[in-house]
């Protein structure tokens, strides 16, 4: 059978609908860019942004004056940055690193945790001895109530039902508890020395903290009208701050002195594992595949990622001086 010499119109117009079709097919879609690690770095008064696709510092955002603390809201709609000599907060987009905005005329916010209903937000002022009660509407805070503390205090751990936040004295050796509904002082309690980050257990009935100045962390039980010192768990020297390993199961204690993390069974209330992190260890996220820890070490100027079935280093990021906190929106789950 012959061919024609060339395609009749019907055929041509088929032939061009094919091609053009060929050519408009949606090419594949690219797989979504997972958000950046944040890494605060106190001394250079900066925020350095982490892809944690190729590991790089891909932007560093500048902050207000020594800021220590990062932290997303129980909302994550922001992270924030306490910018502790500028007396200011600077809120991040945790996806992109937008800065969403600052708000001025925070009173030293060395350490900073909004309630999980996100009613109530309270700093504590390092230098200046105080705790500050503030209420949130969704929009701005307003201090309802700046309360007299002991010395230095560092560190804040607000209850799941809102209403109690425990705050460690860092130079007084003391643990307190602030009813946030009346902003008064429920209780004090002594503490082994230089009591720094505190995580709650047993549905809050059984409180952590860690000891910087010491080898280990202290378990109170607050389930009662006063706390009850119950015992002590051996990790390393310099204890300091606590992640959940996100399984309900474990949590991350770190050792800055020691240059160790340690994992504690919060069952047995026992070390079940250790691990080896040079730097000064200090502030800790979970991948949400729980696999990954991430760690700032404070004296290297680096982001350390730790492959926990290992157990080992596989990689350290170049950061800026003095990286104190560190969050991910591609988290493990908080508690």
């Amino acid at each position: 059978m012959r061919l024609p010499a060339r395609p009749n119109g019907r055929i041509a117009a088929f032939l061009l609908s094919c091609l053009t079709a060929l050519v408009t097919l949606p090419a594949a879609a690219a797989p979504p860019t997972p958000p950046p690690v944040f890494v605060l770095n106190s001394l250079d008064a900066s925020v350095s942004v982490i892809n944690p696709v190729d590991w790089t510092e891909k932007q560093r955002i500048s902050t207000g004056k020594e800021p220590h603390h990062i932290y997303m809201t129980p909302d994550e709609k922001s992270v924030i940055v306490a910018n502790s000599a500028g007396d200011s907060l600077t809120f991040l987009d945790p996806r992109t690193g937008e800065v969403q905005r600052v708000v001025y005329g925070i009173i030293d916010p060395y350490q900073l945790q909004f309630s999980r209903d996100m009613k109530w937000f309270v700093t504590a002022a390092n230098r200046l001895n105080h705790v500050d009660v503030y209420r949130w509407d969704g929009k701005d805070l307003k201090l309802v109530k700046r309360i007299a503390t002991g010395k230095t205090p560092s560190h804040i751990w607000i209850d799941n039902t809102s209403t109690v936040a425990y705050v460690t004295m860092q130079d007084s050796d003391e643990l307190i508890a602030v009813d946030l509904p009346t902003q008064t002082i429920r209780w004090r309690m002594a503490t082994g020395a230089m009591p720094a980050d505190i995580f709650g257990a047993h549905n809050d009935k059984t409180l952590l903290v860690g000891l910087t100045g010491s080898d280990g962390v202290q378990v109170f039980d607050v389930a009662g009208a006063q706390p009850k010192l119950v015992g002590k768990i051996p990790t390393g020297k310099g204890a300091h701050a606590f992640r959940s390993a996100g399984d309900g199961k474990t949590v991350f204690v770190s050792n800055r002195v020691a240059n160790t993390i340690s994992r504690i069974d919060l069952t047995t209330l026992k070390v079940v594992a250790t691990y080896n992190v040079p730097g000064g260890p200090d502030c800790m996220d979970v991948s949400a595949d729980g696999k990954t820890l991430y760690v700032t070490s404070r004296w290297a100027k680096k982001l350390t990622v730790v492959d926990l079935a290992s157990q080992k280093v596989v990689r350290q990021v170049n950061v800026g001086r003095s990286p104190h906190g560190v969050w991910t929106l591609d988290h493990a789950k908080r508690i």
